[in-house]
């Protein structure tokens, strides 16, 4: 990666997460200060009308406790998912709101949907299943990271509270695990050393044939045997005489 490539990536994992904390934080200030309600611009289930929730529900929050919950995780979450899988990132949460989305307009209860959570379940969902999926070493540690951090969201996934949208929850779980799934990525290839790799003969190891059984070094012998006699050629430069 060029040093200009690395900067623009390191803006993005900072600006990305700081840009979707912001968006949510800004339209919920746009409610206090003019007064407004945006709920109506929620999913709601089942309604023509209540699809537009699909592209809204995720800015708008019903309270400042209900925003900071939110707020914490997305930014986490998004961090990770830009640092990680930074090729899969945008295609993740543009199709993860959508999906999640429209899967809560699905089975959701006749009421507004609203909240970055269903988002954050996506996110979760995906950076868990992902790094299993891979089995590569650093994407499981990130898996267990993130169960480690957020594993007691899972009980938000079924209806545990009235006044909780586990339909959304569920269904940003759901779209994650699909993701995850869909989703191909290129994961980096560990290198093998030559005694790690399948038939490897300590036997014929060039280096361990330097040693005996109890580990002293042999010092190599020459192939041609020791009477083999050695050829020095000797070049002498004339002193030049001095001029009369």
């Amino acid at each position: 990666m060029s040093e200009n490539n690395h900067f623009k990536f390191s803006n993005w994992i900072l600006f990305g997460p700081l840009l979707a904390v912001l968006s949510i934080w800004t339209v919920f200030w746009i409610e206090v200060k003019f007064g407004v309600n945006f709920n109506e611009y929620g999913i709601y289930p089942r309604r023509f009308s209540g699809l537009k929730g699909v592209l809204f529900s995720p800015f708008i929050h019903g309270s400042v406790e209900h925003l900071y919950n939110n707020t914490i995780p997305l930014a986490v979450l998004t961090a990770f998912l830009i640092f990680f899988y930074r090729r899969a990132a945008l295609r993740t949460l543009l199709l993860g709101v959508f999906a999640s989305g429209f899967l809560t307009w699905l089975i959701g209860r006749p009421s507004y949907h609203i909240g970055a959570s269903g988002l954050i379940y996506v996110l979760a969902s995906f950076i868990f299943f992902k790094g299993v999926f891979t089995k590569h070493f650093r994407l499981v540690a990130l898996s267990l990271i993130v169960v480690f951090i957020y594993g007691s969201m899972l009980w938000y996934i079924f209806p545990v509270k009235d006044t909780i949208s586990w339909e959304g929850h569920l269904s940003g779980f759901i779209t994650g695990f699909l993701l995850a799934f869909m989703t191909k990525i290129k994961v980096p290839v560990e290198k093998k050393y030559e005694w790690e790799r399948e038939g490897y003969n300590e036997e014929e190891d060039p280096f361990l044939k330097h040693f005996d059984e109890n580990g002293n070094f042999i010092e190599e012998q020459n192939d041609k045997g020791d009477d083999v006699p050695v050829k020095i050629t000797y070049h002498f430069k004339e002193k030049e005489k001095d001029d009369e």
